[in-house]
């Protein structure tokens, strides 16, 4: 299946609180109604990354299809048009952006409901090709990553190849999601940090809502 990912920005002048209000009532149910969405999760940041500076992103959603022909159906529904609609309303669109992703799920576990889910954002080194930089990502630091003792599940969303046609770009290379307990341990982030940080790497702490299982 592929996982595209939204990365969302409030409209200016929108609070954070009505922002996400809207996003996961009036909007998720729109969404509801699109054909072939596989499974759709909207994950919200935690009110402590609003307190020193605002996250890069308001919200991040992902939506599963189950193949490329399964997104141009929903591009081309009715639903999908009545999406958009509802968008103007509460997104900044020139801000967000949409990567379409692979799947690879490196360790698989029962996540807690309250468990806080940590996305890494990040772009590979320009000097590195980017099958070369998948295979290192799934293969080397994977494994690494996923012996954390306090991480409960793990997850790889590496962009499809597909997007780097013609010389495009897509805005990140990369998602890794994390998910922990209600008590994050902040050696189990600075472990991952180790693999991931720097200046092309961004992290947002969030709760996940499941809409659509």
């Amino acid at each position: 299946m592929i996982n595209a990912f939204s990365l969302l920005k409030r409209k200016p002048g929108l609070t954070v609180d009505a922002f996400q209000e809207h996003w996961r009532t009036e909007h998720a149910e729109l969404i509801r109604l699109l054909p072939g969405v596989r499974r759709y999760v909207q994950s919200h940041p935690l009110v402590e990354m609003y307190e020193d500076e605002e996250p890069v992103y308001d919200g991040v959603a992902e939506l599963w299809g189950e193949d490329s022909q399964a997104f141009r159906d929903i591009a081309g529904s009715d639903a999908y048009a009545a999406v958009q609609i509802d968008e103007e309303k509460f997104l900044d669109r020139a801000a967000t952006e949409l990567v379409l992703t692979e799947e690879h799920i490196i360790k698989d576990g029962t996540v807690a409901a309250d468990g806080v889910k940590c996305i890494n954002l990040f772009k590979r080194n320009s000097d590195m090709a980017v099958e070369d930089f998948q295979k290192h990502w799934r293969e080397i630091v994977g494994p690494q990553i996923a012996a954390l003792p306090s991480l409960d599940r793990y997850a790889q969303y590496a962009a499809r190849l597909g997007g780097y046609a013609h010389g495009r770009q897509p805005a990140f290379d990369g998602f890794d999601v994390t998910w922990f307990g209600s008590d994050v341990e902040a050696g189990a982030l600075d472990s991952q940090s180790a693999f991931l940080a720097g200046d092309d790497c961004q992290r947002i702490l969030t709760r996940e809502l499941v809409i659509v299982a």
